[in-house]
């Protein structure tokens, strides 16, 4: 991580809201990884949209296409954003 902690340091705070965060499934949403480790994506899909096709534990699995692939990636809401 501390090679890229300058590219992943949030713009601001967390707050309480932000770690209970809730979405429904088939909602869209943008992954945004922010310094806190726990569930980060990698950061080679920040800012991708996506789909949220399930939910594991604490965790969302968001469903982005890659080219012509379809990948399943494990983010906790820490790190997801709704679409606009």
């Amino acid at each position: 991580m501390s090679k890229r902690t300058k590219k992943v340091m949030p713009k601001k705070r967390m707050t309480v809201v932000d770690l209970i965060r809730k979405f429904s499934l088939g909602q869209k949403v943008v992954l945004t990884p922010t310094s806190r480790r726990e569930g980060m994506p990698h950061p080679r899909y920040a800012n991708r949209c996506g789909n949220i096709v399930e939910k594991r534990g604490e965790s969302y699995v968001v469903r982005i296409t890659d080219g012509k692939k379809k990948k399943d990636i494990i983010s906790h809401p820490i790190h997801l954003k709704m679409a606009a």
